[in-house]
């Protein structure tokens, strides 16, 4: 890959009980950008034995960032306090590295594909982040952004490039200074999505790339285990309407309980250029192109 198109913000990976499995680490690997993966220490040698030290580097979670988090509720240590203290850390660990914005990614990831006329096409480089990375950074009032969900895209509907001011989910890019930290046990991606939108920023959830992400519930591990398989969605469901239950209703669909947002109210949050940016009416692809391509048959992924 053209260093330039190379991502230039560190990027994290969040993980728990998922050594065997490693989807995110797998697609990362798959377009050739380095990673780091955060874990609690009693897994650290179970993701280290199967991380590949030139592809990836495993970094211990401090137990001061467990025992400081706010899990915005009274029972405490009784049950996982979900990966928010994870991301908290690895936002301390993009600063202490000099970096602007980091990408935090949850663990549930296979693929990353490009969404151009409708067809959403396996990405095998690391230029789409890139390119999502350089977009944000014409604009002074984005402390958020990301990628949708592959199967949130549906190729028979119109999809825009991006979408403004909404929540974002799994796979962030988050501006290093910006005042918040993440709170709450669970549906933490909403909650801090919604207060950057409250004071008056923009949100930016990307479209044209897509991560690919495993359903909720699917693959054991992670939340699926700590908390999904025994207590269901209701109780992160609720968290969620009580943080913010001007904006926020409990509703009952697809057999599980949700919580429902109207993002409407956000329209009027505008995207503020920055001055010295200058557009140009030339295409640029950040050097991808569209091929056929079979991974196997090549030999290697590039």
């Amino acid at each position: 890959m053209n260093p330039k198109y190379q991502p230039k913000y560190p990027i994290y990976i969040v993980s728990k009980g998922r050594w065997e499995s490693r989807l995110t680490a797998k697609a990362l690997e798959a377009i050739k950008v380095p990673y780091y993966v955060v874990v609690e220490e009693s897994e650290y040698e179970k993701y280290k034995s199967v991380t590949d030290e030139k592809k990836g580097t495993v970094l211990i979670l401090p137990q001061k960032y467990l025992d400081d988090y706010d899990t915005c509720d009274d029972l405490g240590d009784t049950k996982s306090k979900g990966p928010g203290a994870a991301r908290n850390f690895s936002w301390e660990h993009a600063i202490k590295l000099g970096a602007k914005r980091h990408w935090v990614m949850d663990d549930n990831m296979s693929a990353f594909c490009r969404l151009n006329r409708n067809r959403k096409i396996r990405v095998y480089t690391g230029s789409m982040l890139r390119a999502a990375e350089d977009f944000v950074d014409r604009y002074e009032n984005v402390p958020l952004s990301g990628l949708n969900y592959r199967f949130f895209a549906p190729e028979r509907d119109y999809q825009p490039p991006y979408r403004l001011n909404t929540r974002i989910y799994s796979c962030l890019l988050v501006e290093n200074s910006a005042k918040y930290r993440w709170r709450g046990r669970y549906n933490e991606d909403t909650d801090i999505s919604l207060r950057m939108l409250k004071d008056g920023y923009c949100t930016i959830l990307f479209q044209t790339f897509l991560c690919d992400k495993i359903g909720t519930q699917k693959l054991k591990g992670g939340n699926t285990e700590a908390f999904y398989a025994e207590e269901g969605t209701y109780n992160k469901s609720k968290m969620q309407v009580d943080l913010h239950p001007e904006l926020s209703k409990l509703v009952h669909r697809f057999g599980r309980w949700h919580h429902y947002v109207d993002y409407r109210v956000f329209k009027n949050n505008v995207l503020i250029r920055k001055k010295d940016i200058k557009l140009s009416d030339e295409v640029n692809n950040y050097g991808m192109k569209l091929v056929n391509f079979n991974p196997k048959e090549e030999g290697e992924i590039r």
